[in-house]
């Protein structure tokens, strides 16, 4: 991950909070998944359900801060960081995971993409018996 930030307040403030925004992104697209029932009870109301990232999910994430341009809207010249990193991470990780299962005819249209939904898209096509 690559950040450009001018200048760097805390380095290692802005380390964290990129890295931190990646995982954020990671976890929303692979775990973070909020359940209802049809009555509209949430049924992942406790941290058994509701999975959220740790440190041991995910692989090492080596953030680079560049100090390139400084802001022109405050005198410091400061910029906020980590919140971009999540941003992203949902299509990319939707899309990288659509291109490994095209073959499939699977396309990604929601997240999180479970290891659940993504063994049905990856299955969907042979259940209704299409072939190539």
């Amino acid at each position: 991950m690559r950040s450009s930030r001018r200048p760097i307040v805390n380095p290692l403030t802005l380390h964290g909070q990129a890295i931190g925004g990646v995982v954020q992104g990671l976890g929303g697209a692979f775990l973070e998944h909020l359940v209802y029932d049809a009555n509209g009870q949430l049924l992942s109301g406790n941290l058994a359900d509701y999975l959220i990232p740790t440190a041991t999910d995910f692989p090492k994430i080596r953030a680079i801060a560049l100090e390139n341009h400084r802001s022109p809207s405050n005198p410091l010249g400061v910029k906020g960081a980590g919140e971009g990193a999540i941003i992203p991470i949902g299509g990319l990780m939707a899309n990288a995971v659509g291109n490994a299962l095209a073959s499939f005819g699977a396309m990604p249209n929601q997240l999180p993409l479970s290891p659940a939904r993504v063994w049905h898209m990856g299955s969907a096509k042979q259940s209704t018996g299409s072939s190539e």
